[in-house]
């Protein structure tokens, strides 16, 4: 857009139309946290235990040892997914006999659930487990609801882009909320554990697009000095709030369809924005609708208490000039050399075990020490002050040491939990919190690092290849969770030994703070093994640091 900043440019950064834009477009993002991570509760397992049937003809004494004992946890508990052969059980019982004295227990033959579970509610009246008995045998349908969510949100931030380029962002927006919304509430109606799941693949694409949009709307519409904010402590503290305000209303509604449709109702709210928030000025221009982009600056002009140029564009000149022609990308050109082949392997390693380590500290909340709903609170919280603390390290110290120290914080600290004695319960969660605080605060730095890594030929291209590493992340975490059913501790050696060996991976990427971005493959920065080989021209002149953005999660 050719001078578009400088024709705008008295409406002023901050006047009362970007606030309303600023807050409007954020507050839209509350429902994607709501559904981000409704899963953790909808999707709850309740202790569960055989059912042994009233007519089993067992005496009391043996229908209570009728269960096995197994080791979990350090501790022996029922068995989750076994009892004694109850024929067996009825005989002895028949017979007067006594179970331990009479008969030893141990040596008895076992047999699954046959007449299916009995669910605790302590915790969760009903959820999709205790609806469709998705525990034992198909326990591995809980982790393939939650990974194919994220490949409806790995679908959706494919199309979301570019379906806004071609029907406009403020159409896609309103869209992907009635997608997310209306999908939502279809959920309720499910009757099987299959419906359920892909309309839960349909609210995730619905889920990312929303999140794309808006942070595209806003960052087209906002001025220079306030988009970096929007980007980091707009969408992204919004998102947490909607984060934070979920287990509020999963521990006052127990029952999964009555939370769903309590989740679903406050995307019905953001129906009135579509009159007040406006369609990308810049994109109306990019299309040759200037009268309607000029408008919507004339009204922001008014909003705003400013008068407005007699004339905001020059048509004519937009409509002869002519934009230069690029080369266009191709995915092989992030591969075209030694060097940029290594940061780019390097970057995808980054993200991969970042979205692993993120989502799966968030999706085990309820496998922490305590109250379910206290710990998902706390998972959200923790985002806001690490959305703070890297916005702040962006602004003032180099990215790679910015990123290895919060990944080393975020890994170690959750290797540390496996070595903390089991009557220490609120200092295994507060592990927990601070690994969390520290790998978020790396994931929201790591678009800002990645946008100054590549030249602008293939930026777009290395920020969509990086992203799609996340989301492939994000779709198998849910099984690096499952895995706590096996090992309690598993998970998290894991994924902190994941998230201390990218930290250390980080430190042999190039650093960009202070350099401008780079224009060429030529003026991209050298991995630091190659430094010594090859020279980096032209990249070191300014001090200035760049004016990049961080784009949505």
């Amino acid at each position: 857009m050719r001078d578009y900043d400088a024709a705008t440019a008295f409406l002023g950064e901050w006047g009362r139309f970007q606030r309303l834009v600023f807050f409007l477009l954020s507050a839209s993002i509350i429902p994607n946290g709501f559904n981000g991570m409704s899963v953790v509760f909808l999707a709850g397992t309740p202790e569960h235990r055989c059912v042994v049937p009233r007519g089993a003809n067992l005496s009391g004494e043996w229908r209570n040892a009728s269960i096995p004992l197994e080791q979990r946890g350090g501790q022996e508990v029922p068995s989750r997914c076994r009892r004694y052969r109850l024929a067996a059980l009825a005989n002895f019982s028949a017979l007067g006999l006594r179970p331990g004295s009479d008969v030893e227990l141990e040596a008895l033959e076992q047999e699954p659930c046959l007449d299916g579970w009995e669910y605790s509610r302590d915790v969760y009246r009903s959820t999709i487990i205790t609806e469709w008995n998705l525990v034992c045998e198909d326990d591995w349908k809980a982790p393939l609801t939650t990974s194919l969510f994220f490949v409806g949100v790995l679908i959706g931030s494919f199309i979301s882009g570019q379906l806004s380029d071609r029907f406009g962002r403020k159409n896609i927006l309103f869209l992907t909320m009635a997608v997310q919304t209306g999908f939502s509430f279809l959920q309720i109606f499910s009757i099987s554990w299959e419906m359920f799941t892909v309309l839960f693949l349909i609210v995730g694409m619905g889920q990312i697009s929303n999140y794309v949009v808006a942070f595209i709307l806003g960052t087209e519409i906002l001025g220079k000095s306030v988009r970096i904010l929007f980007s980091t402590l707009g969408v992204c503290i919004f998102f947490a709030i909607g984060y934070m305000l979920l287990p509020l209303f999963a521990y006052f509604i127990r029952d999964w369809r009555m939370l769903l449709l309590a989740l679903t109702v406050p995307g019905l709210f953001c129906i009135p924005l579509w009159w007040v928030i406006p369609e990308s000025p810049r994109w109306l221009i990019a299309q040759g609708r200037y009268k309607e982009a000029e408008a919507i600056i004339r009204k922001a002009a008014k909003i705003n208490g400013i008068p407005a140029p007699a004339v905001l564009f020059d048509t004519a000149e937009m409509q002869d000039s002519k934009p230069q022609q690029q080369q266009k990308a191709i995915l092989l050109d992030l591969f075209r050399t030694r060097n940029i082949a290594t940061i780019t392997i390097m970057s995808l390693l980054l993200w991969f075990f970042t979205s692993v380590g993120y989502f799966g500290l968030s999706l085990s909340t309820p496998d922490w020490h305590g109250n379910a709903y206290i710990n998902c609170f706390l998972s959200a919280v923790i985002e806001v002050p690490a959305y703070v603390i890297a916005w702040l390290l962006l602004r003032s110290l180099p990215r790679r040491y910015s990123l290895s120290g919060t990944f080393f914080l975020g890994g170690s600290v959750v290797l540390f939990i496996q070595l903390v004695p089991a009557d220490l319960n609120v200092l295994s969660v507060g592990l927990v919190m601070l690994g969390k605080f520290g790998i978020t605060a790396a994931f929201s730095m790591l678009y800002v690092y990645n946008v100054e890594l590549y030249p602008t030929p293939v930026r777009n291209m290395a920020v969509g290849a990086t992203s799609t590493a996340s989301r492939l992340g994000s779709i198998i975490a849910p099984y690096f969770v499952y895995l706590g059913a096996y090992d309690r501790y598993l998970p998290y050696i894991l994924m902190g030994s994941l998230t201390v060996l990218i930290g250390i991976l980080t430190l042999f990427l190039p650093e960009s703070y202070g350099n401008p971005l780079p224009e060429s493959f030529e003026q991209m920065l050298k991995v630091k093994c190659f430094r010594n080989g090859q020279q980096t021209t032209g990249i070191r002149s300014s001090k200035e640091s760049p004016k990049s953005l961080i784009t949505p999660l």
